[in-house]
């Protein structure tokens, strides 16, 4: 995949990120209990992977493969169960915008420490006052649409 497709390809999940939280938000609202709207979304995700895992079965990993994996490669859906259970929880009470872009903005600065420090066996890219003033402008901008 090309550079522009790869980031079109990032664009458009990133859209289609803002629209599920207010569809789970919605979701939330309609089954009052949020446990129940989360297991609902995953149980949707579930059914399509599975679907699309029938559909494209290879390559499976070896052993081996499985083995050197680190122990917390698993844990990454959790990780992104609490982002998708924080929105679905609060999107209706503070808007699309300020959950939204508290959640971008807050991945944007994980992500620059992850590649600053090279952690989870990223490869390093060391923070300059570029990636600094970008990070600055991203808390900015969301104050703003908090804000207004």
């Amino acid at each position: 995949m090309n550079t522009f497709a790869a980031f079109s390809f990032i664009f458009v999940a990133g859209m289609l990120q803002a629209v599920g939280a207010v569809m789970n938000g919605a979701l939330n609202k309609a089954m009052v209990n949020p446990w129940l709207a989360m297991a609902i979304s995953f149980l949707l995700v579930l059914f399509l992977a599975i679907g699309l895992f029938a559909c494209m079965p290879k390559p499976l990993p070896s052993t081996g493969e499985i083995t050197q994996m680190p122990s917390w490669a698993p844990l990454g859906g959790i990780a992104g169960a609490v982002a998708v259970f924080a929105g679905l929880l609060l999107i209706q009470k503070l808007g699309a915008g300020p959950v939204n872009g508290v959640t971008i903005t807050a991945n944007i600065l994980a992500s620059l420490l992850i590649d600053h420090f090279g952690l989870l066996h990223m490869e390093q890219h060391s923070l300059n006052p570029y990636r600094i003033v970008g990070a600055i402008l991203m808390i900015a901008g969301v104050a703003l649409i908090a804000k207004f």
